[in-house]
């Protein structure tokens, strides 16, 4: 571990239900399986945005997250790493049960959301 990372006390801690949750409410965001019953997968005009470990305890988020931001929050916090099996420029993973506060965990999932629409020209409509 990085020494210069620092821990954070964490009101709360999200669980991989309540993700699973706000991806799937989110708008055209579909649920897929693409590397198996381990994984799920959510997708917004066909281009992955989200995908949550199923098969570990407490679980894992991967997600989008713009290249300059994501070089802080892994500096930032112990829980964020580089984005696992995917491009760790732009994905970063997210351990559940970390040191991240739920509110910053449910903002960097919408950013995520929201990076593949705004890049796709995909119409952002409200859940």
């Amino acid at each position: 571990m990085n020494a210069a990372r620092r821990t954070r006390a964490v009101s709360g801690q999200l669980t991989r239900e309540t993700v699973l949750g706000q991806c799937a409410a989110l708008a055209g965001s579909e649920l897929s399986y693409p590397f198996g019953d381990e994984t799920a997968g959510f997708k917004v005009g066909g281009k992955m945005h989200c995908m949550v470990s199923l098969d570990d305890s407490p679980g894992r988020v991967t997600i989008k997250c713009d290249p300059d931001v994501a070089v802080g929050l892994r500096d930032s916090y112990a829980a964020i790493g580089p984005g696992y099996y995917m491009n760790k420029r732009h994905w970063i993973t997210i351990e559940l049960g970390g040191d991240v506060p739920d509110a910053l965990l449910t903002d960097l999932v919408a950013d995520s959301y929201g990076l593949v629409v705004a890049v796709d020209g995909l119409p952002l409509a409200s859940a």
